[in-house]
């Protein structure tokens, strides 16, 4: 690491947040980086809540996300930020779920195989292009850019989180005119970006971030993350107000070209079909697994992939219902049920239950919840 990364570093840990950041912090951490599993609306897909046995454990940085705005706001940005770091730093080195086996490096390419014959081979590009029409997800080699466009995307559809991005440049001559950004204040880039989704939130969240920025550094950049680790990149990105995991992880992967698994719904909802952490755990415990259990190799494209397949496959994606069609799910669930694998006897008795369930629903009528 360089003289200059590291002082700007030091620098950041040594700039303590304002009271005035924990406005912004509350309300997107609860909406945009909390346990996400999806709302599930499908008699099958409700079968975690009545089978599955809670996972007792739990992150300091999921029990301060699953605090309402009121009960965060008694909490210090201090405190805020120790426990964010706190919660990284827990499972730096080790899964949430140490006995919890897979998923296996073998099954990590066997996913990554199916997934590639189904929606074509994915790799990492050589060089990292910002789009001036999309908003997508860490896709620019602006490391500030990178973090504002995630936020954008979250919670959104890519459409919509595109066209906030070109309401932005409408609105500012160009979206990543910062100065400009930060000194037109929360109002008039809540309009701007207020066909993409939670624009109070995020614009609140964007605007609070550019002024750390500057207040940390003197100016509007994060690029020297380029040279930094990637714990110490991850560490960086989680000290600003708003930022979670899930954000940070996103600039890591498709930004700054570092080896780390994003879990966003679609990860999660679809690794949890396959067996691949507890029934019961958190978005953010799932991260901390999965990122522990897949090999390096694999991060980029399954991560990829996956998001892809989760928006395209009737049976994995919100609300599908499995009919024996998915050759991933068919592959991985009969593994599970039947103890096939190094790693199947150690599955715990509540996933086995879940998969069982899936199967069963093939030959049954979709029947809806009432609400």
């Amino acid at each position: 690491m360089t003289k200059r990364t590291a002082a700007r570093l030091a620098a950041s840990k040594a700039s303590p947040p304002t009271p005035e950041r924990l406005r912004t912090s509350p309300e997107l951490v609860k909406k945009e980086e909390a346990d996400a599993t999806p709302v599930r609306k499908s008699r099958k897909l409700n079968h975690a809540s009545a089978t599955a046995t809670p996972v007792k454990e739990e992150s300091p940085l999921a029990k301060v996300e699953h605090l309402s705005p009121s009960k965060s706001i008694a909490q210090s940005p201090k405190t805020l930020q120790q426990r964010k770091a706190a919660a990284f730093q827990k499972f730096a080195s080790t899964s949430p779920f140490p006995s919890f086996p897979r998923p296996t490096p073998e099954e990590c390419l066997l996913a990554r195989q199916i997934l590639e014959s189904a929606h074509g081979r994915k790799s990492r590009p050589k060089e990292v292009k910002a789009s001036a029409d999309r908003a997508g997800c860490g896709d620019s080699p602006n490391v500030l850019d990178a973090l504002v466009r995630t936020i954008l995307s979250q919670n959104t559809s890519d459409s919509n989180s595109s066209r906030a991005k070109r309401s932005m440049d409408e609105a500012y001559g160009r979206s990543d005119d910062w100065e400009t950004i930060s000194k037109g204040g929360e109002a008039k880039l809540e309009e701007a970006i207020r066909c993409g989704g939670l624009s109070k939130v995020k614009s609140r969240v964007i605007i609070r971030i550019l002024e750390q920025t500057k207040e940390k550094y003197g100016s509007y950049t994060l690029d020297h993350l380029q040279s930094a680790s990637a714990d110490e990149a991850m560490a960086e990105l989680l000290s600003f107000d708003g930022v979670g995991p899930k954000t940070a992880s996103c600039v890591l992967l498709f930004s700054l070209g570092k080896e780390d698994f994003a879990v966003d719904t679609h990860v999660h909802r679809i690794t949890g079909l396959l067996g691949w952490h507890p029934a019961k755990s958190s978005r953010e415990q799932t991260y901390h697994h999965l990122n522990k259990k897949i090999p390096d190799e694999h991060k980029y494209a399954l991560h990829v992939l996956l998001v892809t397949h989760g928006k395209r496959c009737d049976e994995c994606k919100a609300g599908g219902r499995s009919s024996g069609k998915c050759e991933l799910r068919k592959a991985f669930r009969q593994k599970v049920v039947d103890g096939q694998g190094d790693a199947a006897s150690a599955i715990p008795e509540d996933v086995k239950g879940l998969v069982k369930m899936d199967m069963e629903d093939e030959t049954k009528p979709d029947v809806k919840e009432e609400v």
